[in-house]
C-alpha cells in the first residue's frame, strides 16, 4: 500500500522528495448510539480500515489536496489565507477546517503542503470518514510542524472544526475513537468528562462483520442536529426540577420518576433513549469483562430496538439489515451504529458461520431493498501512525 500511494503522488506532485505516508483509521461503536452529545457513555473501537495520507511541506503559502477516491475533482489548490472560503460540498473542507481549527487554537500553520488523501472506509457509511481525516490531518500537521499537542487534543480540534467549520453538531465519540485507538480494544469512554479505560475485546471464537446499507447519507443534512435540540429541550424540562447537567447523569429509575416534567411524548421517548442506552452500555461493558459475550449481544439487540422505537434514526434499509442479521445461525447480536439514516450496522458472528451470514443477509436484503448491501470482516487496530 505505502509503495502504490508514494507512486501516486509521484506522479500527482512530480517527485516524492521530502515526503511521508501516514494513516489514521475508521471506528464502529459497538455501543452506545446518541449518546455522546447526552453525556453518556459510549463504547468504538478503531478499525484497521481508515484513511492513508502522503504529505509534504512547501516553500510557499500553497496548499495543494488530492484524492485518490475522488481523482475527477483534480488538485483542489488554495493559498493558507484562503483557508476561510470553504467549497461548496467538497471533502476538501475537512482538511482544510483542521488547519483553520489549528489557527483557532493557536498552533499557525506557515507553509503550505502537497497532500495526497486515499480512504479504504466507504464513503457516507457511518464508519466516520470524515473524522478519520480530521484526525490524520491533525496528525500530519502535528509531525510536519512539531506542534506540541496529544493524541486526545487531535480529537477536541478535530470535533471543534467539524462543529465550527462544517457545520455538524457532532459529539466527541468519533475523533477520539480514531485519535486514541487501540489494537484488539474498545474504549469505553465516558463523554461528560472524556474520562476512559480500554476495554480488550476477546471475541474467542467469534468476528465482528460490519454491514453497510449503501444507502447514502450526509450528517449535515440528516436529521442529526434535530434529534441534538429535541434531547436538549428535554434536559432544559428536567432540569426545573433536577440538578443535573446532561442526560447520561440519570438511571432509569430517576428518569422514570421524572419524564412527565418534558411534558412532549416525542422528547419524553428521545430522552429514554439517552438514558437507557447509556445504561447498556455501562452493563455492556461489564459483560465483556465478565466474558459474558451472549448478554453483550442481547444488549446490542436492545439498543438496536431503542433506536428504531424511541430514537426514530433506523429506517428500512438498517431495519432490514438487522432483522435479516437477527435470523442467522452464529448470531451473538447486531445493531446500526453511527449516526443511523442509512450507514451501517454491525453484527458479532461466530466465525464458522460468517460466510453463510453474508451470503444469506445479503441476497433477502437485496430482495427486500433493491440493491445491495456491503460486508466487512473487520479487526480492531490502532490510532494514527507514521509508515
Amino acid at each position: 500500500m505505502k509503495q502504490e500511494l508514494l507512486k501516486k503522488f509521484e506522479e500527482v506532485f512530480g517527485s516524492t522528495e521530502g515526503a511521508n505516508v501516514y494513516f489514521a483509521p475508521g471506528r464502529v461503536n459497538l455501543i452506545g448510539e446518541h449518546t455522546d452529545y447526552n453525556g453518556g457513555h459510549v463504547f468504538p473501537c478503531a478499525l484497521t480500515i481508515g484513511t492513508y495520507a502522503v504529505a509534504r511541506l512547501r516553500n510557499d503559502d500553497k496548499l495543494c489536496l488530492y484524492s485518490m477516491n475522488f481523482e475527477e475533482s483534480g488538485i483542489g489548490e488554495s493559498t493558507l489565507s484562503e483557508i476561510e472560503n470553504k467549497t461548496a460540498g467538497d471533502w476538501r473542507n475537512y482538511p482544510k477546517g483542521i488547519i483553520w481549527a489549528f489557527g483557532q487554537k493557536g498552533f499557525k500553520v506557515d507553509k503550505g503542503m502537497d497532500i495526497l488523501y486515499y480512504g479504504n472506509i466507504p464513503n457516507g457509511s457511518g464508519l466516520s470518514s470524515s473524522a478519520s481525516i480530521e484526525v490524520l490531518t491533525g496528525f500530519i500537521l502535528k509531525q510536519l510542524f512539531g506542534f506540541d499537542v496529544t493524541n486526545q487534543d487531535l480529537a477536541l480540534i478535530g470535533q471543534f472544526s467539524e462543529n465550527q467549520y462544517n457545520g455538524v453538531n457532532c459529539g466527541i465519540m468519533d475523533q477520539f475513537a480514531i485519535a486514541m485507538g487501540k489494537k484488539d480494544s474498545a474504549i469505553f469512554l465516558d463523554t461528560a468528562d472524556l474520562s476512559y479505560e480500554y476495554a480488550p475485546i476477546a471475541l474467542d471464537g467469534a468476528k465482528i462483520v460490519i454491514l453497510n446499507t449503501n444507502k447514502k447519507r450526509g450528517l449535515g443534512d440528516s436529521k442529526y442536529n434535530e434529534r441534538r435540540s429535541e434531547c436538549e429541550s428535554a434536559l432544559a424540562s428536567l432540569q426545573t426540577k433536577l440538578n443535573i447537567k446532561s442526560l447520561g447523569e440519570l438511571s432509569e429509575e430517576e428518569f422514570e420518576a421524572n419524564k412527565s416534567l418534558i411534558g412532549d411524548e416525542v422528547k419524553i421517548r428521545r430522552a429514554k433513549h439517552a438514558v437507557y442506552e447509556n445504561q447498556r452500555t455501562i452493563k455492556a461493558v461489564k459483560a465483556l469483562q465478565d466474558k459474558d459475550i451472549e448478554l453483550f449481544g442481547k444488549l446490542m439487540i436492545a439498543s438496536h430496538e431503542s433506536l428504531r422505537d424511541d430514537y426514530e434514526v433506523t429506517g428500512i434499509e438498517l431495519d432490514t439489515l438487522v432483522a435479516e442479521a437477527l435470523k442467522q445461525e452464529g448470531v451473538i447480536g447486531a445493531r446500526m451504529t453511527g449516526a443511523g439514516f442509512g450507514g451501517c450496522a454491525v453484527s458479532i458472528v461466530r466465525t464458522e458461520c460468517v460466510d453463510k451470514f453474508i451470503e444469506n443477509v445479503g441476497k433477502a436484503y437485496e430482495e427486500k431493498i433493491g440493491y445491495a448491501a456491503d460486508f466487512y470482516v473487520v479487526e480492531i487496530g490502532d490510532g494514527p501512525a507514521v509508515l
